[in-house]
């Protein structure tokens, strides 16, 4: 019994570190992608606030729960449907400190076709949001 004990400990613990590394290696992975910055969603106004990290594409935003093993983002929106409806700078220490950052913290109103959604981020990664709406290539069909 007692080496059976062992291996199941040794299996947990292995199992538990391996879960741990995967983690640790799908942040450094977001974190360090291109045109990735770290941002919060909060589905409803007063609801909770989900972090994770946000990505531009070509054309859609991408947006992934930072406690999770998905490799699929959480969250995706196109960007012909995305606008921005208001900011306004976060006075809420905890949201600054969350955001790990020392510049200001914004949280931002967003909508889309079917759903309106508030972000919060740090004010450099609002520049590259709107830069990245305002640079949205202009249509095939609509070119002479």
């Amino acid at each position: 019994m007692r080496g059976l004990t062992v291996v199941l400990v040794l299996g947990v613990v292995l199992a538990v570190l391996a879960v741990v590394g995967l983690w640790i290696s799908r942040t450094h992975t977001l974190d360090r992608r291109v045109g990735s910055f770290r941002c919060a969603i909060q589905r409803t106004t007063g609801g909770p606030w989900s972090w994770g990290v946000a990505q531009y594409g070509a054309g859609e935003l991408y947006w992934w729960r930072r406690h999770s093993l998905s490799p699929r983002p959480a969250r995706r929106w196109a960007r012909r449907e995305l606008s921005v409806v208001e900011r306004h700078r976060s006075e809420s220490v905890a949201d600054v400190e969350r955001a790990g950052t020392s510049v200001p913290v914004l949280e931002v109103t967003c909508s889309t076709d079917s759903s309106q959604f508030h972000l919060l981020m740090a004010a450099d990664a609002y520049a590259g949001l709107t830069s990245w709406l305002e640079a949205t290539p202009s249509r095939a069909e609509s070119i002479i």
